[in-house]
């Protein structure tokens, strides 16, 4: 279950990239804002998942693509090993099948390296109140588009229990999570999984919560400037 954040206290962030220029530019960025802070680097997938075991940060920034072990394994790891850990995936490109490996892999948000401090600051803040972020770049990659296409009518039809256990998917809640929330069975939940799955023609969670992400607006989902 996704803790709510503590007032007047930091949020506590890992950077794991193993390029030096990119931690430094990152230290810059979120250098702006006194309520976030870094209590370490690292600089591999390995040494990535040593350190979020021994100093358990609120949040890691973690690379796609790093050396001993991907950022993605490392997310997948880390999420398993340490619930309340909040990844947040940073990349220079935006390939489709490496943003749905990345959210399969359970991560909580997925920006392209061109993201200014506003936004990754902002996108640290919502993570920690248990949103899913991306920049509007990657919705545009997912839609296989160049740009994203504004969509004020969903061509879908789901009841109102079916969009509130959609958008709970994507925010990252479990089953077991979702039936506590909504004061149903987990049970319930599965069922009611398999029929929105069927509905939508997706065939696992990550396919869900694609679609979710196609649908951000209209499932109430954070998205971020580039």
């Amino acid at each position: 279950m996704q803790q709510p954040q503590r007032s007047n206290v930091p949020v506590r962030v890992l950077i794991a990239d193993d390029h030096e220029i990119s931690r430094i530019g990152i230290r810059r960025l979120l250098s702006t804002s006194s309520d976030i802070e870094i209590v370490a680097e690292a600089v591999n997938g390995v040494q990535t998942l040593d350190l979020a075991r021994s100093l358990k940060p609120d949040v890691v920034l973690m690379d796609v693509n790093m050396p001993t072990m991907s950022g993605i394994d490392a997310a997948s790891r880390s999420k398993s090993e340490l619930p309340g850990i909040k990844v947040i995936m940073l990349s220079a490109a935006n390939e489709q099948e490496t943003i749905e490996r990345a959210m399969y892999a359970g991560a909580d948000g997925f920006l392209t390296k061109e993201v200014g401090s506003i936004e990754l600051c902002d996108a640290i803040r919502n993570v920690m109140h248990g949103e899913r972020v991306f920049s509007k770049s990657i919705i545009a990659t997912l839609e296989g588009e160049e740009k994203s296409r504004p969509e004020d009518q969903p061509h879908f039809s789901l009841t109102k229990r079916e969009e509130e256990i959609v958008a709970l998917v994507a925010a990252g809640l479990t089953s077991q999570e979702i039936g506590k929330k909504l004061f149903i069975s987990h049970r319930t939940v599965e069922t009611h999984r398999a029929r929105i799955m069927d509905k939508l023609g997706v065939n696992n969670t990550a396919g869900l919560v694609r679609f979710a992400l196609l649908h951000a607006k209209y499932f109430n989902l954070s998205t971020n400037d580039r």
